[in-house]
């Protein structure tokens, strides 16, 4: 009869609701993970944007510079040669870093998240 009692105490919706709060830790741990990934996948994308403009910066200073140098020499078309040359093997290797991070970035994007696992509560017996 003592069991009646009690079930008669504690009807389904409160059973319902002690269950919800005791996972509600649980829901909130997972919603502050998905978003701690989502922050750090943003500020990797961010980090991304800010390489490829300061080597865009760079890559148009290297121009200047260049077309600066050609001044001078513009009667000797050997030197000419020479220097656009060298213009075209620097963008080849400015597109080739631009591209590694591109793809760099689109891997890490691609992995799986890891998401460490709580550890239970140590319990007294020993």
């Amino acid at each position: 009869m003592t069991i009646t009692r009690v079930i008669k105490h504690f009807p389904v919706t409160h059973t319902l609701l002690a269950g919800v709060l005791a996972l509600s830790p649980l829901g909130v741990a997972c919603a502050m993970q998905a978003q701690s990934a989502q922050f750090q996948q943003t500020v990797q994308q961010q980090q991304t944007r800010d390489q490829l403009q300061k080597s865009q910066q760079q890559q148009q200073l290297h121009q200047n510079v260049s077309d600066n140098a050609k001044l001078p020499l513009a009667n000797n078309t050997q030197a000419q040669q020479q220097i656009e040359q060298a213009d075209r093997a620097q963008q080849d290797r400015d597109r080739a870093a631009q591209q590694d991070l591109l793809n760099r970035q689109q891997n890490a994007a691609d992995l799986p998240r890891v998401l460490p696992q709580t550890q239970p509560a140590p319990t007294g017996g020993g």
